[in-house]
């Protein structure tokens, strides 16, 4: 296998019908910088009628990572793979804790374990999850 640094790998991320509101609400709170919002330039026929500028491509790096993104009929919630953010303090963790579980599904609480000084698990508002680490 090649073991330079021409492999990257990115998280692409379907929403049904808002990702341009996450990746926003992302960028303000977890420090996020979208690169690229591109919308439709006109909705394909089998998209619902409301979303008024569904997104073709998004990008977002957050942490170093690129996450892409795009608006499609039917997504569902994240299943069976979490976005994994490692906090540097426990505070920076019970922050960003206390902002992507609001109105989100709390799968384990934010709490210490054996191996982290603060690890929770969630799915915020727009279905992505994520686990929330800051290591021992």
């Amino acid at each position: 296998m090649n073991t330079d640094h021409s492999l990257k790998l990115d998280i692409y991320v379907n929403y049904p019908g808002h990702c341009e509101e996450a990746f926003q609400f992302y960028e303000q709170h977890l420090g996020g910088k979208i690169n690229m919002m591109m919308p439709h330039q006109q909705a394909p026929s089998n998209f619902p009628k409301e979303w008024q500028k569904p997104i073709l491509h998004a990008i977002i790096e957050i942490g170093g990572t690129m996450v892409r993104g795009a608006d499609v009929p039917n997504a569902e919630p994240m299943r069976s793979v979490y976005l994994t953010l490692r906090l540097d303090t426990p505070e920076e963790a019970e922050k960003i804790y206390d902002v992507l579980s609001r109105d989100g599904e709390i799968f384990m609480k934010i709490e210490k374990t054996f191996f982290a000084n603060r690890f929770a698990m969630l799915r915020d508002k727009f279905g992505t999850s994520w686990m929330l680490l800051n290591e021992i």
